[in-house]
């Protein structure tokens, strides 16, 4: 079956880049399966119809970009043009309104495609990832146009706030299962527990050792958060944990060439991005900006750079 399923994928090459363009879906995840891809898009679409929509049509437009673009047909293939498309995508659909919001968030999707390509150049000396730096950037900038565009209109929810007015609330009930499994649908920024649950068995799909380490990250990150007093309800919507998976991921496996049993390294990452999170969220409080995976990012880096010195991490 899957003899066939290849054959007839790779028999023109348009129809090839649809595996391409899921594997751009569970590349969010620093994951090349397509079927794992398949999985979080049905994850997505139980959220809703329309995210789960323009995260396949996101990751086929940074695809394409890629392919049409003359980029290697390997980075193309395993969805490295993609992923930061779809987050894109994702964003603008989340925080802003209106009908036009389907234009930009193509449009940021393609241009998001653009930005991986520059950093990749640029990061190339450096023998740094790009992760998901260019999905911060594209959102960021579309989100802050909003101030000066009539046509762009943010969400409701995102309001700058004041930070001599803030007040940390950490009353609550804590639900762990719960705070657990929104962790890993809060990765595609979503807080909807079964799109979790299907984004889940989408990573152990991928591989069982994957599927461990997420919901290792995921656990070990609500624990720091919540012993640390962090605003309860925060904490049940996965808000400290999905930058902690992507961290655990990155440096426990994706980028460990050391490979060890334990991830000591990705342990520590998924536990200082709960602080980083807190920091970044307020650092953007002002603003009026969300976080997004720039916790991850920042950790994922630092860990990076430091094995090139410290070598036994």
């Amino acid at each position: 079956m899957q003899y066939k399923l290849d054959k007839f994928f790779n028999s023109n090459h348009y129809l090839s880049l649809i595996p391409a363009s899921l594997k751009g879906v569970s590349q969010v995840i620093l994951l090349e399966n397509a079927v794992s891809g398949l999985i979080i898009l049905i994850g997505l679409a139980i959220a809703s119809p329309t995210l789960a929509l323009i995260a396949f049509i996101s990751s086929a437009i940074g695809t394409l970009v890629g392919d049409l673009g003359g980029a290697d047909k390997k980075q193309v293939q395993i969805g490295l043009f993609g992923f930061n498309s779809v987050l894109t995508g994702i964003a603008i659909m989340m925080f802003m309104e209106g009908g036009i919001r389907w234009i930009i968030a193509m449009a940021g999707a393609a241009v998001s495609a653009l930005l991986t390509a520059a950093f990749m150049h640029a990061a190339k000396k450096f023998a740094y990832p790009v992760l998901t730096f260019p999905f911060i950037i594209m959102t960021w900038f579309l989100l802050l146009s909003a101030y000066r565009f009539t046509t762009f209109k943010l969400s409701s929810d995102l309001v700058p706030q004041s930070l001599s007015q803030w007040e940390l609330d950490a009353s609550g009930s804590p639900q762990l299962i719960r705070g657990l499994i929104k962790g890993v649908a809060e990765v595609f920024l979503i807080d909807v527990f079964w799109s979790g649950v299907f984004i889940l068995i989408a990573v152990f799909w991928a591989g069982w050792k994957y599927g461990v380490y997420t919901l290792f990250a995921t656990a070990v990150s609500w624990l720091v958060a919540y012993f640390l007093g962090a605003d309860v309800k925060l904490l049940n919507l996965g808000l400290y944990s999905y930058n902690a998976v992507l961290s655990m991921i990155a440096v426990g496996s994706v980028y460990n060439v050391r490979q060890r049993i334990f991830p000591f390294a990705g342990t520590i990452a998924a536990m200082a991005s709960v602080l980083v999170t807190a920091s970044v969220d307020t650092w953007l409080l002002p603003f009026g900006l969300p976080p997004l995976t720039l916790p991850f990012v920042l950790c994922t880096w630092l860990f990076i750079g430091s094995r090139k010195v410290l070598r036994n991490l």
